[in-house]
């Protein structure tokens, strides 16, 4: 008797395990409705052979994920749509927002992630669906939260390669220099040409990729990473900063709040930069117009007066961004793009503007997908 139930026990539990596998292993791809429109914010400047900068302000959801392909589509319809208006040219970069390549997390995953109400749920499908792929990651995270850090590096080496397939392909497809926003991986580096990870810590990375869909020098990590990723993604200790050439001059590329820090603009002139991008990301729908809440948990530069609460977030952006403001910086044009959309139950703000002559440029409305141009 007793073996007998130890059978049907072992019988159960086989049929169950392999159900479960079954279920795993099943992506179904549900139906997508996307709205591909996109208006044309800020045209600044006048049309001459010294290129331009140009940026998306896109509005993505989480089924733009579901697959690479389908993030390839709405992307491509943007730059179509500013090719259409005579926006693209040999000299052109185009800027992209701050963890527009870190969603690819959830490409490629079932039905019930995408439809889930909250941004706790969604990771919690994306760990059953995955659940060696997150055992692996869960055993190797570090920080403070080991949970947040196996869900971003659980398919690392697939989100670098779907990055670098996306957005070098957009590059070479539109024949333009290409700041792909930024992505989180572990140890990020570009080896004879190719995106890799390395088994270290997490680091919200940026790679520019050039006309040819070939990264240009290696990815820039930030350095500042705000409090709320603190505990998942490592800062730049070494805050370097890497300079690239472009068609049209050379360009550096701060993330988030390091384009709040007046030392990386002194660190950017000393290597002659011209043009400054800054792919960027601010969370909570109605954040750009609550109190500034400060540095986020970095330091605070002494050569910085402003204070807690006594402006905007949106007013602190437009302040502490210091492309384009002689003396503090010498690059002759800047642009900060904003991530917008809503992934779950977790709302963007931000308000993307263009920097020249020591001006600050934007449309005044963020909602919808935006473009933003800068005649160098």
């Amino acid at each position: 008797m007793r073996k007998f139930l130890y059978l049907t026990f072992s019988m159960a539990l086989i049929a169950a395990l392999t159900t479960y596998a079954m279920w795993a292993a099943d992506r179904p791809a549900g139906h997508y409705l996307s709205d591909l429109r996109i208006d044309l914010a800020v045209d600044e400047g006048t049309p001459a052979d010294r290129g331009n900068l140009l940026g998306i302000q896109p509005e993505l959801f989480p089924t733009d994920y579901q697959s690479p392909e389908r993030l390839h589509r709405k992307l491509a319809a943007y730059l179509q749509k500013a090719q259409e208006q005579g926006l693209l040219n040999e000299k052109t970069i185009v800027v992209l927002p701050e963890h527009v390549g870190t969603w690819l997390m959830v490409s490629g995953e079932k039905d019930e992630l995408y439809q889930a109400t909250s941004l706790k749920e969604a990771m919690n499908w994306l760990a059953v669906s995955n659940p060696l792929k997150f055992v692996r990651a869960l055993m190797s995270a570090e920080g403070g939260s080991r949970l947040d850090d196996a869900h971003l590096r659980m398919k690392a080496k697939g989100m670098a390669k779907d990055y670098q397939a996306l957005f070098g392909g957009l590059a070479k497809e539109f024949r333009v220099t290409l700041v792909a926003g930024s992505i989180v991986l572990p140890e990020p580096v570009v080896i004879d040409g190719t995106l890799k990870i390395g088994r270290g810590a997490l680091y919200n990375s940026s790679v520019v990729f050039g006309r040819d869909g070939v990264p240009i020098g290696q990815p820039q990590r930030q350095m500042h990473p705000v409090f709320e990723h603190q505990d998942a993604i490592k800062a730049n200790g070494e805050h370097t900063l890497n300079v690239v050439d472009t068609p049209a001059g050379r360009l550096g590329v701060l993330i988030g709040i390091d384009s709040w820090y007046p030392d990386n603009y002194r660190k950017l002139d000393d290597q002659q930069v011209r043009i400054v991008a800054v792919p960027a990301f601010v969370a909570g729908r109605g954040t750009w117009d609550q109190p500034w809440r400060g540095y986020k948990g970095s330091s605070t530069p002494g050569s910085v007066s402003l204070k807690v609460g006594d402006l905007s977030e949106g007013q602190a952006w437009h302040r502490l961004t210091l492309t384009a403001q002689p003396p503090s910086s010498q690059a002759i044009g800047g642009m900060s793009v904003f991530l917008r959309g809503q992934f779950w139950d977790q709302a963007s703000a931000g308000q993307s503007f263009l920097s020249s002559n020591g001006q600050h440029f934007s449309d005044g409305d963020a909602r919808g997908a935006r473009l933003l141009n800068l005649w160098l």
